[in-house]
């Protein structure tokens, strides 16, 4: 649990990083045991295996983007809970031959002022080059 701005102020630095592509700012915000789970339920644990799971999506053309739609801080609970927008290539697609809006929400834990577990939630209906799309997990992918 963080006290005071702590949790807020490394939030806002985490959203930076995200706008400005750089993959090595938002790993070290996560503890090295992070949780990162997908809207899938596919799971990554390590700051390290989280690094490389999103490597390929921050080298992308064109670049992705997150628009801020909220973010809520609960200090005493050491959780954030961020309403977003995505805006750019999906997932499986980094040359950007396509665009794909999604909107979706992270719920964020912290301790020690570090992220330890990040669970996004996602629509299950997107806009992928103007048509609807429904979402469905990997493939291969076994539920639980």
């Amino acid at each position: 649990m963080m006290m005071g701005d702590g949790m807020k102020e490394t939030l806002e630095r985490w959203l930076d990083a995200w706008d400005e592509h750089d993959l090595d700012a938002v790993a070290a915000l996560f503890a090295a045991d992070a949780v990162f789970e997908s809207w899938s339920g596919a799971r990554v644990v390590g700051r390290e295996r989280i690094r490389e799971a999103w490597r390929t999506w921050f080298t992308a053309e064109p670049p992705f983007r997150f628009e801020r739609e909220s973010l809520l801080v609960d200090e005493a609970a050491g959780e954030a809970v961020f309403a977003w927008r995505y805006e750019g290539p999906p997932l499986g697609d980094p040359a950007g031959t396509r665009l794909e809006l999604r909107r979706g929400i992270d719920l964020i834990r912290f301790s020690d002022g570090l992220i330890t577990e990040k669970i996004t939630y996602t629509k299950t209906v997107l806009e992928r080059d103007g048509d609807r799309i429904e979402l469905r997990p990997w493939p291969g992918r076994q539920r639980r």
